[in-house]
């Protein structure tokens, strides 16, 4: 037997005890507040997703291009309708993103109607936040009550991380929306036994597929345990439903993974992320398998130093797969340790990196959703409430172990996929612990909860001690008031203060920082909600602004080579200090703990060359455990947009129609910002990372022959600056063949003006 849900749940929760009489007068009361009731439940939910949109909207443009990466596959969506298709990174079709495309779709579609600008390309992702809101307090309502939805649509709204992410460009967006309709969609199925709701649930999942491929796999274990245990039909009719789930998803993604595979490779893009142009190499391997072991082909910091960007020097201290010169001293290359994407571990959801981000309520989840599936008692078997707890719970505890231990390239935002959780499981678990407040060691639970989210809240505001010091005072002495206070039994008056005191303790300080992340602007491929951290990361991007601290590549020290300076071995650098104009790294000193910090050979986005060789060093540095330094600068850098200056924009929009890229350069960051300035194609070579095989040497120079590439741009991704490589090759060729000129702070060469 199935819960009962509706206006007779709520007028039960409303109605306590001792306010309950006989009689006609009483009757028409209680007609007249449930009337009143039905009438603000919709203010309510207009309120609350109306809030949502206008707090995300505010100060959406300071994002500027947000993931310039993305950003200018956006823009060439909007131009040719087969690079919309792949999810080309140019116009002109030469590769692709290392996703599939689904999230650039719906964007891609508003820049052909809105006209390119940081609006068109922002303003879906903040829908998508709406939308997901939504659909939490409706499944709130729906199972339990208005007060558990409005308190599960807050919590989400209010995470840092969900406020960072629902306004950029990243996949994450659409991905969290379709995984939360997917658990929708499953409890529906649950709920009335249709084969028609699991089908749905997985043409959504297929979708996500398409999004962000192997992520969202991470629901599926929840999705099936939970209908097989709480379905209503018979196992073996859940079981077929299943089936038909896993079809849908077949079908729903695989129709285009298919027509990529069977589409002739000589005319379609490049598979960006992939060794050997393959949708199937990416998606088992640099987006899947590869980001447990660590093994990632081609990544920026590949396991064992493969790849194109594989170490011909000396390698990181800790195993990092070095550039030539070495970086950080004589360490070999090899599997990195804890270093550049944290310590993995059972409590990495709780580091510094990632603990404002997203693990203020955690403790809170994992407590209230034991608690109530414990209330649920002896409810039948097909209890939704009961399945509510179980899904959601289990989506937290899988998508935590897997980000926790996972070995390879790992994200502070990534923790995004776990706030729909968080978010439902405060939600349900509070309006059943409410409900069952009476009971003596529901009150202690609560209390206990209330305390523990109150002083971790103290500990994760005291790794930001400049960021609102007063803050974690107060939400120490709310929860020690608010724990007290939730033990008195009896008066409904006292356990409202008692409530209002724990909703303070476990959203004032995600409220402040995510008030902190919509008032900062967020650039680059890496950013990090909320303030700069001790041990953590920085506003904007955590490529971004670092301070000084031990380094996470081992040893202390102000950065791994000098700004705007020498380091050993190497020579000036081309960029500004701290990576551009949001930059605010610590220049100078030597970095990797030992005389040899510098960054040999390894340009600096933005830096010239002379004679052939590659001058400079990483413009900033990279700080240490407080962040790294900007790698940014006008030329742009492996993790950040190029910012051309007025000069160079117009030496590129010069080019004539003619050709097919105006110019070309290694890494698709570095490309991104003078693609997105001209809005013409501008080659990125060899990818993302630049390691990507693509073009090769002698496509290369066959497009240069037929007058289809005017510029090469120096610089840019691991692969344009190691000593090896396809890109590396290219960079050889170029600087072989054509004489280099300064435009600006950018070194620039004519291909269509050889030497001598």
């Amino acid at each position: 037997m199935t819960v009962s849900v509706g206006d007779g749940t709520a007028r039960g929760d409303a109605l306590s005890r001792e306010d309950q009489s006989t009689g006609t007068p009483r009757r028409r009361t209680d007609r007249s507040a449930v009337s009143a009731r039905r009438f603000a439940e919709p203010v309510g939910v207009a309120v609350l997703l109306i809030a949502t949109l206008v707090a995300y909207l505010c100060n959406l443009s300071a994002n500027g291009w947000a993931n310039s990466f993305y950003s200018a596959a956006i823009q060439a969506g909007s131009q040719s309708w087969k690079a919309w298709f792949f999810g080309s990174s140019d116009a002109a079709n030469s590769i692709t993103v290392d996703k599939p495309p689904m999230s650039l779709w719906i964007p891609g579609i508003a820049v052909r109607i809105f006209g390119l600008n940081s609006w068109s390309i922002l303003v879906p992702q903040v829908l998508m936040a709406v939308a997901s809101v939504g659909l939490l307090y409706w499944m709130g309502r729906k199972y339990f009550g208005p007060a558990a939805g409005f308190l599960a649509g807050i919590t989400l709204a209010l995470t840092p991380v969900a406020a960072l992410m629902f306004r950029f460009n990243n996949p994450d967006a659409l991905l969290v929306l379709l995984m939360i309709g997917a658990v929708a969609a499953t409890l529906k199925g649950i709920e009335d036994g249709r084969v028609r709701w699991m089908v749905l649930t997985g043409v959504l999942v297929g979708f996500g597929f398409l999004t962000k491929q192997l992520q969202v796999f991470l629901v599926i274990p929840p999705l099936a345990i939970t209908y097989l245990a709480f379905g209503r039909k018979t196992w073996l009719i859940r079981l077929g439903h299943l089936v038909a789930a896993l079809a849908a998803m077949v079908v729903s993604a695989g129709w285009w993974i298919l027509t990529v595979e069977l589409w002739p490779k000589d005319s379609r893009p490049y598979i960006g992320g992939s060794q050997h142009n393959s949708i199937l190499e990416l998606t088992f391997g640099y987006n899947g398998f590869g980001r447990l072991s660590g093994d990632e082909t081609g990544s920026v910091v590949p396991g064992r130093g493969t790849g194109d960007a594989a170490a011909t020097g000396g390698g990181y201290a800790t195993g990092f797969a070095g550039a030539p010169g070495g970086m950080g001293g004589p360490g070999g290359a090899g599997r990195r340790g804890g270093g550049m994407w944290g310590q993995t571990g059972f409590f990495r959801m709780f580091q510094p990196e990632q603990g404002g981000q997203i693990s203020w309520l955690i403790p809170a989840a994992l407590i209230l959703g034991v608690l109530g599936i414990v209330l649920c008692g002896k409810a039948a078997r097909t209890d939704l409430r009961r399945a509510y707890f179980a899904v959601w719970g289990l989506w937290l505890l899988v998508t935590m172990a897997v980000f926790s231990y996972m070995a390879g390239i790992f994200h502070p935002y990534y923790t995004v996929a776990l706030a729909p959780a968080i978010a439902a499981l405060i939600g349900g678990g509070a309006w059943m612990a409410w409900r069952a407040r009476e009971r003596w060691w529901v009150r202690v639970v609560v209390a206990a909860t209330v305390l523990i989210t109150g002083i971790w809240s103290f500990v994760l505001l005291g790794r930001a001690s400049d960021f609102v010091p007063w803050l974690r005072y107060l939400i120490l002495l709310a929860a020690t008031l608010g724990a007290l206070i939730v033990m008195i039994p009896g008066i409904r008056s006292v356990a409202m203060i008692g409530a209002a005191l724990a909703l303070f303790v476990g959203l004032a300080g995600p409220t402040a920082y995510t008030v902190d992340t919509l008032a900062t602007a967020h650039e680059g491929s890496i950013p990090s909600a909320g303030p700069r951290t001790m041990g953590g990361f920085g506003p904007g991007g955590h490529w971004r602004g670092g301070r000084v601290g031990p380094t996470m590549f081992g040893g202390t020290g102000n950065g791994m080579g000098p700004a705007n300076g020498t380091g050993a071995g190497g020579t000036q650098g081309g960029g500004p200090q701290g990576g551009g104009p949001q930059g605010g790294g610590v220049p100078g000193g030597p970095g990797g703990g030992n005389a040899q910090g510098g960054m040999n050979g390894m340009p600096a986005p933005g830096g010239s060359t002379q004679g052939g060789s590659t001058q400079g060093g990483f413009a900033g540095g990279m700080t240490g455990s407080e962040g790294f330094g900007g790698m940014g600068g006008p030329g742009g850098g492996l993790l950040d947009g190029s910012r051309p200056s007025a000069e160079m924009t117009s030496l590129l929009e010069a080019v004539p129609s003619s050709y097919t890229w105006v110019a070309a350069a290694t890494g698709s960051n570095t490309a991104s910002g003078y693609q997105l300035a001209v809005e013409r194609s501008v080659m990125p070579i060899g990818g993302f990372n630049g390691t990507d095989p693509s073009p090769t040497l002698a496509q290369f120079q066959r497009y240069v022959a037929e007058h289809r590439i005017y510029y090469y741009i120096a610089g840019g991704g691991f692969g344009g600056s190691s000593g090896s490589g396809t890109s590396a090759q290219i960079r050889d060729w170029v600087e072989s063949t054509f004489t280099a000129r300064t435009v600006g702070t950018v070194t620039v060469y004519d291909l269509t003006q050889p030497k001598g």
